[in-house]
């Protein structure tokens, strides 16, 4: 009898344990996941994105329900930014100029490390050039993960993927991704070598600086590729940028761009005569795709539209435009 009385004992034990362990396990299952805010709260590394989160009034975003992809960048990033842009502290930062750069650090859509792909892609930030369009982020994929050329160019790379959260996606970085201008996003991507060279080949005309800045802008920029200047050195037959005189390399350079005009694509019409910095002409044709007939009747094609940037957007093309000499 005493058998049989442990051996219920026991066996309403077993019971009460196992039923214990599955009202645990159910309790663990319907957890529910941490949101981006919550984990970057919960890291200590990320405690001055956390509080410039909470300085734009940009919490309640990245709490909600949704899917982001947020590239944070370490305290280490912040501190090297605060002291670069002459800000005392993060509360030295305006807070408008806060949340663009924060908004800037962040895609309307969840891309882990293995979807990512180079290429442009839109952040939800705004800067001066456009109320509508939003910035683009130029991400290079190689043996690395980086974005608007790295944190030599305001950039900055990724150190840590794929930190999954119930609205969205963690990438860990090493710098505080700055709004790119013209310049930026031409130094970011390696098809405009040939390009960024032209812009800083001579230093007197300050042309880079021109396009790097806010005087005269927004700038629309219609920008050959390496392939463009390969080309057009052909065509001409120049050896090499060094061989072009200095007045008719200005001169060509500045027909590509447009002053104190942000032209999105969807702002170009068939027919239509725009007018260049250089003050030369060239028109738009969209029969079969966009394209510009330039002063000497050469057609190039527009490949690539609207990457924007802060002080204004660039429209990639497969050739480089001729004014007339």
């Amino acid at each position: 009898m005493k058998t049989i009385k442990t051996k219920l004992i026991a066996l309403l034990a077993l019971i009460s344990f196992v039923s214990i362990s599955c009202n645990n396990d159910d309790d663990e299952s319907s957890q529910t996941p941490q949101t981006i805010v919550s984990i970057a709260k919960a890291n200590p590394n990320l405690s001055s994105l956390v509080a410039a989160l909470e300085k734009a009034e940009l919490t309640s975003t990245l709490n909600s329900s949704g899917s982001y992809t947020v590239f944070a960048p370490t305290n280490t990033a912040f501190s090297a930014f605060l002291s670069a842009q002459g800000y005392a502290n993060l509360n030295a930062v305006p807070v408008t100029a806060l949340k663009e750069i924060l908004l800037n650090h962040v895609l309307n859509a969840r891309v882990k490390s293995t979807e990512i792909t180079t290429g442009y892609v839109k952040t939800l930030a705004k800067g001066n050039a456009s109320t509508s369009n939003t910035i683009s982020m130029y991400i290079e994929k190689g043996s690395s993960v980086d974005i608007n050329g790295g944190k030599s160019n305001g950039g900055a790379t990724v150190t840590a993927a794929d930190i999954e959260a119930s609205n969205g996606i963690i990438h860990v970085v090493d710098g505080v991704i700055g709004l790119p201008t013209i310049v930026n996003h031409a130094v970011a991507n390696k098809n405009f070598t040939t390009l960024v060279a032209a812009l800083t080949f001579n230093s007197a005309s300050g042309f880079a600086g021109i396009l790097s800045g806010t005087a005269n802008s927004p700038f629309t920029v219609f920008a050959p590729t390496n392939t463009a200047f390969s080309s057009f050195l052909s065509e001409t037959g120049f050896s090499g940028l060094s061989a072009i005189p200095a007045n008719v390399l200005e001169t060509t350079l500045k027909y590509h761009v447009v002053a104190g005009a942000n032209l999105q694509s969807t702002a170009l019409t068939n027919g239509q005569v725009v007018n260049t910095f250089a003050g030369q002409n060239f028109t738009i044709n969209l029969t079969g795709g966009p394209k510009i007939t330039d002063a000497n009747n050469r057609i190039t094609t527009i490949i690539a539209t609207d990457v924007q940037c802060s002080n204004g957007i660039i429209h990639v093309i497969d050739k480089v435009l001729l004014p007339k000499l």
